[in-house]
């Protein structure tokens, strides 16, 4: 899958989300890279550039106060690792399978779910 294919899918995953959870994302971007450059690597204690399949930067919503806003803010970001996902999932349905898995995993860290919490979802 080439990488506009792959944003592509990403796009239409996010879209396909219930409007309840949709309807409260606000400063939010989706971006895609082939691998987490040596800055998120260290930012995100991880040991392999290639163990990183998504990372959400940003406020969590349940930390934003009534001051979130009133000043300009960078929009929060979600990034989803292209390579890294497809060395785990391969092709055809498995990888559109894991972006969805990974975008709802990064999504959930939006909301504020732990890292536990969102595995005992099943993500």
């Amino acid at each position: 899958m080439d990488l506009e294919e792959f944003e592509q899918e990403a796009e239409a995953i996010y879209n396909a989300l219930p409007d309840t959870f949709k309807g409260k994302i606000e400063n939010l971007r989706i971006v895609v890279e082939d691998l987490p450059d040596d800055e998120l690597i260290e930012k995100a204690n991880v040991s392999s550039r290639y163990d990183l399949l998504g990372l959400y930067q940003g406020v969590p919503l349940n930390y934003r106060n009534t001051g979130y806003g009133t000043y300009p803010i960078i929009p929060d970001t979600i990034t989803l690792f292209k390579r890294n996902i497809e060395s785990v999932a391969g092709k055809g349905p498995a990888l559109r399978e894991k972006i969805r898995e990974v975008l709802i995993h990064e999504i959930a860290h939006y909301f504020g779910m732990t890292e536990d919490e969102i595995r005992k979802a099943g993500y």
